[in-house]
């Protein structure tokens, strides 16, 4: 009997136990991860408005691992030895015939003065306390902010910022103090969100103008004061700030033997195959993939990229020539606590479309997805 091992408990890990189930796939797997839990990073967005507590977007997933065969370990990775074919971890060595490595990213603190920042996506605690001091101001500046990983420029994620920008606008609004706020949107982009199409920077652009949300464009970034923002293009007053940093791949990845991309991820190929490693998969944020320069790092991709893993590993384990390639799609709705701008781009065609109702598809979304797992 192969033995499948899977690295992480997130979008990609679970949607790689989905497919490989839907495939046909029968024999028990194993899954890696600290916390047999799955958490919903993109309703943290509703978090400052005291829509969403910790527990609505924590799903325990004992129950989901009985009914699809799961074997969990609760342990860190800590390396591999790709030798032996075994998984490194705080609770021991996992033997692997095959392996599909789906333990996300993590973020860049390289930047002084990072401590004085909220990074959005990190965890529910940063948000709640970036909510719980917005509640205590009466008023001041805001600045919200992204950056990329300069060695590998695709390496960011900055959708979640725009909805969070859009989401407290809103919310000041809502609670009638707005006009005590100055709220500055930051990159060191000249066109922040270009890889969401040119229509979209346009359309985010003029929100803000609308919004008379401030812009401070396309300088590097120096680091951060506890009530400023520092770049080379000058310094702006920030007594709260939510800053997404750039990218890179976990820490583990280093001595490996996995082959690296320059910005620090596994290296694959269209199928989601390790070059030169036979029996390895990527699927997610912690891999570098060929594709479009827009190529995102969402959860869409990498419920796209599991899928194209799993069907990869079955061919390779029945000895069958198929190459299943993931597609390039970038899907996300930029919400704003009142409507939603949906955002889609393939190689072929881009679509953008704003819409009050799309802020309740968006909830409807949350709701259908976490109920397949719980």
């Amino acid at each position: 009997m192969a033995r499948i091992v899977i690295l992480g408990s997130g979008f990609a890990a679970l949607s790689a136990v989905k497919a490989l189930r839907k495939q046909g796939y029968r024999e028990t797997l194993t899954l890696v991860s600290p916390k047999a839990e799955l958490f919903f990073y993109p309703s943290l967005i509703w978090v400052p408005a005291g829509l969403r507590s910790e527990a609505d977007l924590t799903v325990p997933l004992d129950a989901y691992f009985r009914r699809q065969n799961v074997e969990h370990l609760a342990a860190a990775v800590t390396g591999l030895d790709l030798a032996a074919k075994k998984v490194l971890t705080g609770a021991g060595e996992v033997a692997y015939d095959y392996l599909v490595v789906a333990s996300g990213s993590r973020f860049i603190k390289k930047l002084p003065g990072i401590e004085h920042v909220h990074i959005p996506c990190e965890s529910y605690a940063s948000v709640a306390a970036y909510g719980d001091r917005l509640r205590r101001m009466e008023g001041g500046h805001l600045a919200f902010g992204f950056a990329g990983n300069p060695n590998e420029p695709s390496a960011m994620r900055g959708g979640p910022v725009f909805e969070f920008l859009f989401g407290v606008d809103t919310l000041l609004r809502q609670q009638g103090r707005r006009d005590k706020f100055q709220l500055t949107f930051f990159s060191p982009a000249a066109e922040p969100g270009k890889r969401l199409g040119e229509k979209a920077v346009a359309n985010l652009l003029a929100e803000m103008g609308r919004r008379d949300i401030h812009t401070h464009l396309g300088h590097k970034m120096k680091g951060f004061g506890e009530n400023s923002v520092q770049t080379e293009g000058g310094d702006f007053a920030a007594d709260l700030t939510f800053f997404m940093p750039g990218l890179t791949g976990p820490a583990w990845l280093e001595g490996s033997g996995l082959p690296l991309s320059p910005g620090g991820f596994i290296q694959a190929d269209e199928t989601c195959r390790v070059p030169g490693v036979a029996g390895v998969y990527v699927a997610g944020d912690a891999g570098s993939f060929p594709g479009p320069d827009w190529l995102p790092k969402q959860a869409h991709m990498a419920d796209l990229q599991a899928v194209a893993a799993a069907k990869n590993l079955l061919s390779d384990l029945g000895g069958r020539p198929e190459r299943h390639a993931f597609k390039p799609e970038l899907v996300c709705i930029v919400d704003t606590l009142a409507s939603g701008v949906l955002i889609y781009r393939s190689p072929a065609r881009g679509l953008l479309f704003k819409a009050g109702l799309l802020h309740w598809a968006k909830v409807a979304f949350e709701k259908m997805y976490l109920a397949q797992y719980r």
